[in-house]
């Protein structure tokens, strides 16, 4: 019995441990998620005007091939944004799902899938399973900068503008993780180019935006404005999405340690009352003992004499 109480107070001991410890990752990222969100707010008004900016401007072209879908589509290529580090709840595995449904739609399609993976976990995701991979990029999920979302642009811009015979794409998706609140983070698809606009009625957008729309001039032609705001605008989309999963991912990370906490909590609570019965059990065991002695002894002595 008293083997038995020593490891429940072991198994205490180090449930205590560890609820110290996811106690403080959750605190971290607490914090993490404050900085996250920021940023990622930060960059929303700029994402959110180059985009009416670029619809404006496509509206007066007749013609660009990053706005034209071909005819025939050979290969997409898919950036996928998953985490550095593990952690933090189904975050990684919610993004790799996405990528592998949005992988088996593009190719019942007809066209070839060209991965391009941002984070360490899909690294390894791949990798384990001999996956090619077109690039990847390390060490930039936790604090994304705008240099890193220019570097994967002008990559996968690139490889857009090549031609399919020589190892290009017809078309550049994004997978990544959008930041909805604090409980709730999901992942997504979006395809970035061809650029698809939308017909929408000038009423309509005021609506939506809440003020009139901006009359834009171009100088010196639409088509020379298009060419040098799409660029930027796909670095744009690329840098956002990257914001808006590293918010996500220090918000499922605290979600997925809180859970740690508490379910440690509960445990050890769990633990003590079994030690407890056990400390019980031992010492009812002994004062059987010592009563049963005295029975014994009592007995003799009545023999004897």
């Amino acid at each position: 019995m008293g083997a038995q109480l020593r490891v429940y107070r072991r198994r205490i001991r180090s449930t205590k441990s560890m609820a110290k410890i996811t106690r403080a990752m959750e605190l971290i990222a607490t914090t993490r998620i404050t900085k996250a969100q920021r940023a990622a707010q930060a960059a929303e008004p700029y994402a959110r005007e180059i985009t009416r900016a670029v619809s404006a401007v496509a509206g007066r072209v007749n013609y660009h091939p990053m706005l034209t879908d071909v005819e025939s589509p050979k290969r997409a290529a898919v950036l996928v944004i998953t985490s550095d580090k593990g952690l933090a709840g189904g975050y990684t595995t919610n993004a790799i799902k996405e990528a592998e449904s949005l992988t088996a739609l593009l190719q019942e399609q007809g066209k070839e899938v060209v991965q391009y993976v941002v984070g360490r976990k899909g690294i390894g995701y791949n990798q384990f399973r001999n996956r090619p991979m077109e690039q990847t990029w390390e060490g930039i999920t936790e604090r994304p900068a705008y240099a890193d979302a220019k570097e994967i642009g002008t990559v996968l811009l690139e490889k857009y503008t090549q031609d399919t015979d020589e190892g290009g794409a017809d078309e550049i998706h994004i997978v990544s993780t959008e930041f909805i609140s604090m409980l709730t983070q999901q992942a997504a698809s979006r395809r970035v180019l061809p650029l698809e606009v939308e017909e929408v009625e000038p009423a309509e957008l005021e609506k939506e935006h809440g003020k009139p729309l901006p009359l834009y001039e171009f100088e010196p032609s639409a088509e020379d404005v298009l060419e040098r705001l799409l660029p930027q605008y796909v670095t744009n989309r690329i840098y956002f999405a990257l914001l808006e999963s590293a918010a996500s991912q220090w918000a499922s990370r605290r979600n997925a340690m809180k859970a740690a906490t508490d379910n440690a909590e509960e445990l050890v609570k769990t633990l003590t009352r079994q030690a407890n019965q056990a400390r019980q059990a031992e010492i009812t065991n002994e004062i059987s003992e010592i009563v049963g002695g005295a029975d014994a002894l009592a007995a003799a002595s009545a023999g004897s004499e």
